[in-house]
């Protein structure tokens, strides 16, 4: 983890506009300033300043509340810092996913302590963060203001108070805000603040506690305080028993920290990240919706639930996968609604967009996308979860055989890859790979009884078919390397994935080969490009990061394990000062692009993390 960073604000009603602007850009923080808090149903993004700048109720893919992340003018935030200038660092408080920060001005210094609350008993059907101020030494001025934009800012809150206490609502949804010892509240136009003065071993709290199409609960000091503990408790408890030895032991922590907290907990489904529109290409279109659950990050997920002996979550995510792929057997969608529903399409806001970034959108086309290698996630998932935890039921074993004759179908189609392009379809080499990994572990799976093989013959010589269409038609002699596409001349980071799936030997020609290709064409520095080619849309984007962990795996798998610790130490150290990562990378000044945080990007972290400590296994 790099040296901890410090920046100064200055804030008050004299110094706010200054402030924003010695931190942030139009308004806007950057990425990497935010760090996310959750409860298992939906999740906030706290910048350094203390401003809540994203939270969706009641749910993940619900309409947000708060998005001055994507429209600082109209968007909708809760801030809470110091009304005077201050210096911020923070952390988690140690093994949960409870934020703490810590506000250093001439006058005092004063801890904030950050979470979405878990109740001791289980959910609840309330939504409830909390915010608790300690003074830590001297006497400090502190300002907050909570604004709330129900629908991604479309509806005004209808202003009210009930028992003294401030509440915001819109249709079916409303918030309160009871707040104990943090000032008198007022609602100045559409915002509810307060000015209060904390001093050393004074507290305050100030909540936020939601209801959609439920009566809304008001709740007292002792209960919210209460809940917060029972919070970190909860996040301590469940970290105890997912410890990793190693050089990295603290960024895997962390990221399956992150991994947990992106989890549904109502349907064990999982997002790619909490967040939509972050830009991949700062004032450009690559604006996408990431809160919804991918096969592909489904399949990684339940594979390192595995390896972390959550048994529980990879249980409830697994049976998720089969129910929402049975809704649409044999064809497999790219991606499903949290509820396992298919996704919504896609469509855009009337939102300003981070930094001028537009569109902002809701909902992803990729859903209608063909992209064949998420039958390879699914049958992978399979067999992983046969191996390691229970076999399976006969009536899982019939549809999963139905899918691997609709491979033995399609796999000969061109699709639009793993990166979702948007141009036209290509003979993509991942695509191939995946499909092969398909009906292997079909075949596997029906020699253990678990999936009928009655087609079994007819699975190995589509399997072979998709060998020889590999071999032949997506290698390079020219660049001594496995190609992007067939008969193409560029290659793709999604073909570090061929070793992790176990296509081809990780010691042999091919494989390294194409591992020297990708350094040598896609890497910059510590950062790997998905590829170089044009994809059907405008602008440029940064380095994908989990492109860049995956290299670290296949160096593991490859034996090359000098190699892969000496990029792993780089990688891990770009983490932002709370261990977290977004999807991509500015590789000239190390900005964070895309959606935030990114599940994939933690999950390749934990794979290349344990890729290298088997490798360091082996050579002992």
């Amino acid at each position: 983890m790099r040296p901890e960073r410090r920046m100064v604000y200055a804030f008050g009603w004299f110094w706010s506009c200054i402030g924003r602007y010695l931190m942030r850009t139009n308004g806007y923080a950057p990425i990497e300033d935010y760090a996310v808090i959750g409860d298992g149903r939906t999740a906030a993004l706290v910048a350094r300043d203390g401003s809540i700048d994203w939270l969706c109720l009641p749910n993940l893919d619900s309409p947000s509340v708060c998005a001055n992340a994507l429209d600082a003018t109209r968007g909708g935030a809760f801030e809470l810092c110091p009304d005077t200038a201050f210096t911020s660092t923070r952390r988690y408080v140690p093994h949960t996913n409870v934020l703490e920060t810590t506000f250093e001005t001439d006058r005092g210094r004063v801890r904030v302590v950050d979470a979405l609350t878990i109740p001791n008993g289980g959910l609840a059907p309330m939504r409830e963060l909390a915010r608790s101020i300690e003074g830590l030494s001297g006497s400090v001025p502190m300002r907050w203001r909570f604004a709330p934009r129900f629908d991604y800012g479309r509806r005004q809150p209808r202003r009210e108070w009930r028992d003294s206490v401030p509440v915001a609502s819109a249709g079916s949804e409303a918030i309160a805000v009871p707040s104990w010892n943090a000032g008198t509240p007022s609602w100045q136009g559409d915002a509810v603040e307060s000015h209060f003065e904390i001093s050393a071993g004074a507290h305050a709290l100030i909540a936020l506690s939601s209801a959609f199409t439920e009566p809304l609960v008001l709740p007292g000091l002792r209960a919210v305080s209460s809940r917060l503990q029972d919070t970190i408790r909860f996040w301590e408890r469940w970290s105890s028993d997912r410890r990793h030895e190693g050089p990295w032991a603290e960024a895997v922590a962390r990221s399956a920290l992150v991994l947990k907290l992106l989890i549904f907990a109502p349907s064990g489904a999982s997002v790619a990240a909490p967040t939509t529109s972050l830009p991949e290409d700062i004032g450009g279109v690559r604006n996408w919706d990431y809160r919804y659950c991918w096969i592909r990050d489904a399949n990684f997920l339940i594979d390192t639930m595995l390896e972390f002996g959550c048994v529980y979550e990879a249980k409830s995510l697994f049976w998720w996968f089969l129910h929402a792929t049975a809704l649409t057997k044999p064809e497999v969608h790219v991606l499903y609604r949290l509820d396992g529903g298919i996704g919504p399409p896609e469509r855009s806001l009337p939102l300003a967009g981070y930094r001028g970034s537009r569109p902002v959108r809701v909902g992803n086309a990729a859903v209608d996308q063909a992209q064949h290698d998420v039958y390879g996630d699914l049958l992978q998932t399979a067999w992983l979860f046969s191996e390691r935890h229970q076999h399976l039921d006969r009536e899982t074993g019939a549809v999963l055989g139905s899918i691997a004759d609709y491979v033995c179908e399609l796999w000969r189609l061109p699709d639009r890859g793993i990166w979702e392009v948007r141009s036209a379809p290509l003979q993509f080499t991942h695509s191939k790979v995946m499909c092969w990994v398909a009906l292997d572990r079909a075949i596997r799976l029906s020699e253990r009884g678990e999936v009928p093989a009655r087609h079994a013959d007819r699975w190995r010589r589509e399997s072979a078919a998709i060998h020889d269409f590999i071999e032949g038609q997506c290698w390079s002699d020219t660049m001594g390397s496995y190609t992007r596409s067939a008969g193409s001349g560029d290659v793709d980071a999604g073909l570090l994935v061929l070793p992790i799936v176990g296509y081809g030997d990780p010691h042999g020609r091919r494989i390294k080969g194409t591992i020297d290709a990708v350094n040598r064409l896609l890497r910059e520095g510590e950062f790997v490009f998905r590829y170089r080619s044009t994809d059907g849309l405008p602008g440029a984007e940064g380095c994908f990061l989990n492109c860049s962990f995956w290299l670290v795996s296949a160096l593991a798998r490859a034996g090359r394990l000098d190699e892969a610790a000496v990029l792993m130490d780089r990688l891990v150290a770009r983490a932002n000062d709370v261990g977290l990562f977004a999807e991509e990378i500015d590789p000239e000044s190390g900005a964070f692009l895309g959606n935030f945080p990114q599940a994939l990007v933690h999950l390749a972290l934990i794979d290349a993390a344990m890729a290298c400590a088997r490798a360091a296994a082996v050579t002992g």
